[in-house]
């Protein structure tokens, strides 16, 4: 199988944030094999830029040679070109190779300082710009190159025309600088407009933003995508490395490339761990004995979850068939609300206790647990404040941080209630995951037969 390369030329972002790092990240997570020619090393952090030592222009040069030379490439992307050398440099390369190249004309970084030499503005629009497959400016690179205002979508529009005259094939004009609830980017190919529009989200933590999208747009060119489909996914693609950006330093964080990743190869663990643990289930001689009226259910969540949607459980509970437990289906997300209600309360707490299971009330279950040394605790569904009990979902959460106060915030393996009105009374048992609490579960089980 063929492997889609991909080679970002640009600056090193020493605080990993933007630059190659952000380009090599996003490469990864698209599925390309990422190369790189650095162009600069930069001293910055989410703050500021404290100095740029520009690399000698035949270092540059080769190392773009002997990349293209070996392994090949199937898109490139450029960032920092900070000197009129080193763009001349780049031009003439990039003119050797027959692949799409996205032009990011990084100009000013995230936190002010000057990335491109003023005096190399028009050797980028007059070398550089043509050879351009698409080419990303922000609003304020935008009006540098077009020579125009940008204060809403026409502006945009208008600019994205003038650039498309400098030469490159396809303009993307991009609205992060635009103020607005939303952030539109507007494509102009092929004589055509095509408006992209995703939510705009409300943080600080947005560097890197306009390298990630530029190497996302080059990725999905190396994997043969369209232009339109290119900036259509690497769109969705950094809203995404937005949304899961990382709050660190005392300026504007990193964007996260692997965000969206990370948490689709955890919910896989996820449901990895609790397929074993439905395996211990339904082969155990003990797990029927603890299954309520309401019946029983098992949930994981991921690290750092958004909510319910994020918990994994067992759609339709476990239940007793002659004499035995069995899972109604296979474990699956956004498969419960109580359980995994109390999942997400805890976690907010205690962030390691990922899983639950819930289990009928037994005084035999407390004494075991006990004896076991486990933090036990409670609360009274008769104390619900109204406000509360009349409101679907206010509950539980009520109910678990009731109980941890009751024990000074400590860390509980088992919270239970003793009911209300229509309410059967309920425990649920706690652990780091599915494994654990079950493996919490047959110790009282076993501690349970030994006191009888």
């Amino acid at each position: 199988m063929k492997v889609p390369r991909a080679l970002t030329i640009a600056g090193s972002d020493s605080g990993g944030g933007a630059g190659i790092q952000a380009d090599l990240k996003t490469f990864a997570a698209l599925g390309v094999h990422g190369m790189s020619a650095v162009t600069a090393i930069t001293a910055q952090n989410t703050k500021t830029v404290t100095m740029i030592h520009d690399i000698p222009v035949e270092i540059v040069r080769e190392q773009i040679r002997v990349v293209v030379e070996d392994i090949g490439v199937d898109a490139v992307k450029t960032g920092m070109l900070h000197t009129v050398e080193i763009i001349s440099a780049v031009a003439d390369e990039l003119g050797k190779i027959n692949a799409p190249i996205v032009i990011d004309p990084v100009m000013i970084a995230k936190s002010g300082a000057r990335l491109l030499r003023e005096d190399a503005v028009n050797t980028l629009i007059e070398k550089l710009i043509p050879l351009a497959t698409v080419i990303t400016p922000n609003a304020r690179e935008a009006e540098a190159l077009a020579g125009t205002e940008i204060k809403d979508v026409d502006d945009q529009k208008k600019a994205a025309e003038k650039i498309s005259s400098l030469g490159p094939k396809a303009v993307v004009i991009k609205g992060g600088h635009v103020n607005g609830r939303e952030a539109v980017d507007i494509l102009y190919y092929q004589g055509e407009f095509k408006i992209y529009v995703e939510e705009r989200i409300d943080t600080k933590n947005t560097h890197g933003t306009g390298c990630t999208f530029a190497s996302a747009i080059a990725a999905q060119l190396a994997k043969g995508y369209s232009i339109p489909e290119a900036v259509q996914t690497a769109k969705e693609f950094v809203t995404s490395s937005i949304k899961y950006s990382l709050a660190i330093g005392g300026g504007h964080g990193p964007v996260n490339p692997t965000g969206k990743v990370v948490k689709e190869a955890e919910k896989f663990r996820v449901i990895e761990n609790l397929r074993n643990a439905v395996k211990i289930i339904e082969e155990s001689d003990w797990m029927a004995d603890f299954i309520p009226e309401s019946k029983s259910n098992l949930v994981m969540a991921i690290e750092d979850p958004e909510g319910l949607e994020d918990v994994a459980g067992i759609p339709g509970r476990i239940v007793k068939v002659d004499g035995k437990a069995k899972a109604s289906s296979c474990p699956w997300f956004n498969s419960s609300k109580h359980v995994a209600s109390a999942v997400l309360t805890l976690m907010k707490y205690y962030p390691n206790l990922r899983s639950a299971i819930n289990i009928k009330y037994n005084e035999e279950v407390i004494s075991a647990a006990k004896k076991l040394g486990y933090v036990i605790t409670s609360y009274d569904r008769r104390e619900e404040p109204p406000e509360i009990k009349h409101v679907e979902g206010k509950t539980i959460p009520w109910g678990v941080k009731t109980a941890l106060e009751k024990i000074g915030w400590r860390a509980p393996d088992l919270i239970y209630h003793l009911g209300d009105w229509g309410k059967e009374p309920m425990m649920i048992l706690f652990g780091e995951d599915a494994l654990t609490v079950l493996e919490k579960l047959e110790k009282i089980s076993k501690t349970m037969r030994d006191n009888r």
